[in-house]
């Protein structure tokens, strides 16, 4: 949860609340989607990723995800990334994916650009948790860069 965007969660109705808020999401005019990543030999829920803040006029929404620490390195979340951006593509018919990343998530800004996001610029102080802002970088995926060489 460090670079979530919100303070840790410190029990179970924290994450009731955070799940009924992506649930939530649906019913609003320009809803996006949230899938959960399951790991196929145990069944558990490591993770999850999605497609939100649908702008259907400009054809553009930001992306999210986050991976259990344990699950981390394996490919999980490059796989549950390259089938939701190719359905966002088609199905959202999107022209562009954004996404906003602490500059030090490493793996994660790894991740984004070996599927093909540039960076585009640093957003001063655009978020807050932990009692603090903070910067992120601003990364654009278009329809065009995809998919991954």
């Amino acid at each position: 949860m460090r670079f979530f965007g919100t303070d840790p969660l410190v029990n179970f109705s924290e994450a009731e609340k955070l799940i009924e808020k992506f649930a939530a999401w649906r019913s609003m005019p320009n809803p996006g989607v949230r899938w959960g990543i399951e790991e196929r030999v145990s069944g558990h829920l490591i993770g999850t990723c999605g497609l939100f803040a649908w702008n259907r006029e400009w054809r553009k929404c930001t992306t999210g995800y986050e991976l259990s620490a344990h699950a981390q390195g394996q490919g999980f979340m490059r796989e549950a990334l390259l089938a939701a951006f190719s359905w966002g593509f088609v199905e959202m018919q999107l022209n562009r994916i954004e996404a906003q990343i602490h500059p030090d998530n490493r793996p994660s800004l790894q991740l984004a650009e070996k599927l093909g996001f540039q960076r585009e610029g640093r957003l001063r102080e655009v978020a807050h948790w932990g009692g603090q802002f903070h910067d992120l970088l601003q990364l654009g995926l278009l329809r065009t860069d995809w998919p991954p060489a």
